[in-house]
């Protein structure tokens, strides 16, 4: 098995979202950094890779799609590992990126904490780095992002490249993976309430794998 689709978007562009389509439309398992959370087996493969010496085949056994951090940080290197791969750029608009970000994945709890974590230096190495460590910078964090969505379109070939936001919906997904969609709406997971309510201010990283691990408690599972 071998990665088919590379998701060069960053985290909270829905790509919670995007790893419960692609798993719907048969390229499943999608590697989400949910993986790392629930096999802490990944963050010293993780931190190779941070250093530039990836072990893909490791990284990436079993699974046939990637998406989010830390993987999108690699997307540029995914594409020579697999050059067959098309690879998938979920975007929104940035400063309502920004506020996604600030409120969930990179919030000053959830900086600190990971600060005292084991997984500090992969988190470091593979997420922080890319933003200079200033990632409660409003207008630095967007322009990162915006630069990252204009290097990434610039140079991806357009027949390998969609440029995607959930509001698309199924049609532009499925036509360019050159599948038929599905009878059901297109998945709406991992909303900034869920993080709020299960990834509260007394949680421990550890904590939080365990119930990631939980399908009913899950910040990676789809709600109703």
């Amino acid at each position: 098995m071998s990665i088919r689709v590379i998701g060069a978007g960053y985290g909270r562009t829905g790509t919670a979202s995007l790893k419960v389509a692609l798993e719907q439309l048969d390229f499943g398992p999608c590697y989400h950094m949910s993986e790392v959370f629930d096999h802490p087996e990944f963050v010293p493969l993780w931190e190779q890779a941070g250093r530039g010496n990836g072990d893909w085949d490791a990284i990436f056994d079993g699974y046939q799609a990637c998406v989010d951090f830390p993987a999108c940080t690699h997307w540029r290197t995914l594409m020579e590992v697999y050059p067959e791969a098309k690879v998938l750029l979920s975007v929104r608009d940035a400063g309502r990126w920004f506020e996604s970000v600030h409120e969930t994945i990179m919030s000053p709890m959830a900086n600190g904490m990971f600060e005292q974590s084991p997984m500090h230096q992969m988190l470091k190495l593979n997420i922080y780095d890319l933003f200079d460590g200033r990632v409660t910078e409003r207008a630095h964090m967007i322009d990162c992002f915006n630069r990252h969505t204009e290097e990434v379109t610039r140079s991806v070939p357009g027949d390998r490249l969609l440029v995607f936001e959930a509001k698309m919906g199924w049609g532009p997904l499925c036509e360019f993976l050159g599948v038929d969609a599905p009878a059901t709406p297109y998945p709406h997971v991992n909303t900034r309430e869920d993080f709020a309510k299960l990834f509260g201010a007394a949680d421990s990283p550890e904590e939080v794998s365990k119930r990631n691990q939980d399908p009913e408690q899950s910040i990676f599972t789809e709600r109703g």
